[in-house]
């Protein structure tokens, strides 16, 4: 019995499994060590960054929630990334159903979702500067504006997302709607949208983790403004002659939390949207 359970491990599967695990592993064991360590524990050598902190100790965490106003930023990255998730699910939920049950029949639904995917191969860079001044001009280079963008940026991935899950929902539950009297409007809304409650956390779940870890949109667009997310105000242990290491990794740990929970929560419909997105 136990030569067929040998038989039947997948090794080379098993050592690159074993490998993803060490690169996820060893920089969260480096976090959290160097987070709870002094400053004059930090040595050159790998065998005293590597070592556990001497005595475990949360100064370092009480000190860069002081430097980074961390409940004024945590607020700030809350209300960017509920509004802009809120937005995104309604939104673009609204625009893959009009697209994904046109497209097939219809070459202006099929141009209009091959331009707005082909978004996703745009850098940012690219748009940058243009966008930075055209928010300005606008009086758009605030949260609102930010968030704005966001919704834009996002919307090639989550438009794919939702118009690949939509193959998987039967036409037949909509023409029973119709026969009902239903119009296509209720019939999204009342059967359409929850039903795809999976796809809804996966779309939630990236785009969380794209805009909480996001510095680029917000440092561009309202640059000088004095309001900071969690990344902008952690750029402060960043200086031209060094970086403050154990202050910096205590702040990244203190704004892991938050997204964590997020995906405890969710994970239970991740894989399923995933997977049934995906299918087709």
């Amino acid at each position: 019995m136990y030569e067929k359970i040998k038989a039947r491990v997948n090794w080379p599967v098993t050592i690159l499994l074993f490998i993803g695990l060490i690169t996820v592993a060893f920089p969260l064991y480096m976090t959290i060590v160097i987070a709870f360590k002094q400053p004059t524990e930090m040595t050159n050598s790998i065998a005293g960054i590597l070592s556990l902190p001497a005595q475990w100790s949360l100064s370092n965490f009480a000190q860069a929630m002081e430097l980074t106003d961390f409940w004024r930023s945590l607020g700030n990255s809350l209300l960017v990334t509920v509004s802009t998730v809120v937005l995104c699910i309604l939104l673009h939920a609204l625009m893959g159903y009009a697209v994904g049950r046109n497209k097939a029949h219809s070459k202006v639904y099929n141009l209009v979702y091959l331009f707005i995917v082909s978004g996703m191969f745009v850098p940012f860079a690219i748009l940058m500067m243009p966008l930075a001044k055209q928010t300005a001009e606008m009086h758009l280079d605030n949260w609102a504006g930010v968030i704005l963008l966001y919704v834009v940026f996002y919307m090639p991935m989550n438009l794919l997302l939702y118009t690949g899950y939509l193959v998987n929902i039967p036409i037949a539950l909509e023409e029973a709607a119709r026969v009902d009297g239903a119009s296509t409007w209720r019939t999204f809304w009342k059967i359409i949208f929850p039903i795809m409650k999976p796809m809804h956390a996966t779309v939630a779940v990236i785009t969380a983790l794209a805009v909480w870890n996001d510095v680029m949109t917000p440092l561009i667009i309202m640059s000088g403004k004095g309001q900071n997310t969690l990344p902008l105000a952690q750029l402060t242990f960043q200086t031209q002659f060094g970086t403050n290491y154990n202050l910096a990794f205590a702040s990244y740990l203190l704004a892991l939390i938050p997204i964590i929970i997020f995906y405890v929560i969710c994970q239970k419909h991740i894989i399923n949207g995933v997977v049934n997105g995906a299918v087709k």
